[in-house]
């Protein structure tokens, strides 16, 4: 890993900015941050007018058979961190066979999701025809939660996940892990120092699963809006909360507009997959009006983060999940953070970088400060006042090395 200068760039650090200044990168770690000059003895590069920014972090999607050229297609839109929140183990082997031959994101993974026999995600897989065979291994006993805990662990989980999924946002009546279950996953991730985040769509769903003692949920509530008991709830839990109001806004439809522009704008065209565009387009109209909005997700957000609740960035982004795209929904995200939810721009940024990291433990990104990995995002502008230009990309790079879409813009 050959080392190089940015010089004269602006510098959001994960958590503030400085408005000139270089980042040093050696053997795949930063090495030095100032605002005064460095002397280098080797590859410059000075960009004035542009921002520099640790790598986005993506903290929910599904890498499904056939997709995975989402990897590489993230690490082209800037995401260098994709966190799979539930797959078969033999895929995740697969996708991280795929990360050591480089010019990818990275990939954390939970491994299996903790469900019902016949709960979620049965539904959506059925809608695309896929049905799943009958479990063997049904989770109904305290020891068979600890020993479902104990598995991804030892298959090298980086957090463990709950689907806690009763189905009436979608009019549908879905059968549940019994409670003594999720409590001993729940423990056992705990002895293990694992985040355990929960699947869970629904208000009343949301407030039963936060009083398990998860540290965060994979979607906001959309069913109903947010109540006092529900923000309480998170408060008492010091959980987290990943909205994921894209992949909502494709479930009821109402993000179909904000979807058809980012398929279409024209900074994006090359970055797609074959028939990347088409799908975004598209949505999963799960759900009617009458079972949930984007506008409850919303208002649960605004709430949250009103009440100081971690808010992480993330987007459900998968192969079944149409309205989505593996780093762009990411961005549509992060509009959706700053324009519907009151947050500053450097809140949102926060959001996809140091917030996450921070949640889920990854102690070697999330931020530019000496010693990470070099997982760097060069976008022309200034994102920190303008969301937008998160878009304008000119560089990514993976533990420090440029992605190649990116080799003569850089």
């Amino acid at each position: 890993m050959a080392a190089f200068l940015i010089t004269d760039v602006r510098i959001f650090d994960g958590q503030t900015v400085i408005d000139r200044g270089s980042v040093l990168v050696s053997g795949g770690r930063v090495t030095k941050v100032s605002s005064a000059p460095v002397e280098f003895n080797g590859a410059i590069i000075s960009k004035p007018g542009h921002t520099l920014l640790p790598g986005f972090i993506d903290a929910h999607i599904h890498i499904d058979f056939g997709n995975e050229s989402g990897l590489a297609q993230g690490l082209r839109f800037g995401v260098t961190t994709q966190c799979d929140l539930g797959n078969a183990p033999f895929q995740i082997e697969k996708l991280r066979d795929l990360v050591k031959d480089g010019d990818c994101s990275d990939l954390k993974a939970a491994m299996q999701s903790a469900t019902a026999e016949g709960g979620w995600p049965a539904p959506l897989l059925k809608k695309h025809g896929i049905e799943l065979p009958p479990n063997g291994n049904a989770l109904k006993t305290q020891e068979q939660g600890h020993e479902f805990a104990r598995d991804q662990i030892r298959d090298g989980a980086d957090y463990i996940k709950v689907l806690h999924e009763s189905g009436t946002a979608f009019g549908m009546e879905l059968p549940k892990l019994p409670t003594v279950v999720e409590r001993a996953i729940i423990d056992e991730a705990h002895r293990s120092g694992l985040t355990v985040v929960a699947h869970a769509f629904t208000l009343e769903d949301t407030l039963e699963v936060l009083s398990l003692g998860v540290d965060g949920t994979a979607h906001a509530p959309f069913d109903k809006p947010p109540t006092s008991e529900l923000i309480e709830a998170f408060q008492k839990n010091g959980a987290f909360c990943n909205p994921t109001l894209a992949v909502i806004g494709s479930n009821t439809e109402e993000g179909r507009k904000m979807q058809e522009r980012y398929a279409h704008d024209p900074r994006v065209q090359d970055l797609l997959v074959e028939g990347g565009r088409d799908r975004m387009c598209q949505c999963l109209a799960m759900t009617n009006s009458n079972d949930g909005s984007l506008r409850n997700a919303v208002d649960t957000v605004k709430r949250l983060k009103e009440a100081g609740i971690d808010i992480i960035c993330g987007t459900d982004s998968t192969g079944l999940a149409l309205g989505t795209a593996y780093g762009l929904s990411l961005h549509q995200e992060l509009e959706l953070y700053v324009k519907e939810c009151g947050f500053s721009p450097i809140e949102a940024l926060r959001s996809t970088t140091s917030v996450p990291a921070k949640r889920f433990n990854f102690s070697d990104r999330g931020w530019i400060r000496e010693g990470m990995r070099a997982d760097l995002v060069l976008v022309e502008g200034d994102p920190t006042h303008d969301i937008s230009h998160t878009l304008d990309l000119r560089g990514a790079w993976i533990n420090g090395e440029l992605c190649s879409y990116y080799k003569d813009q850089a």
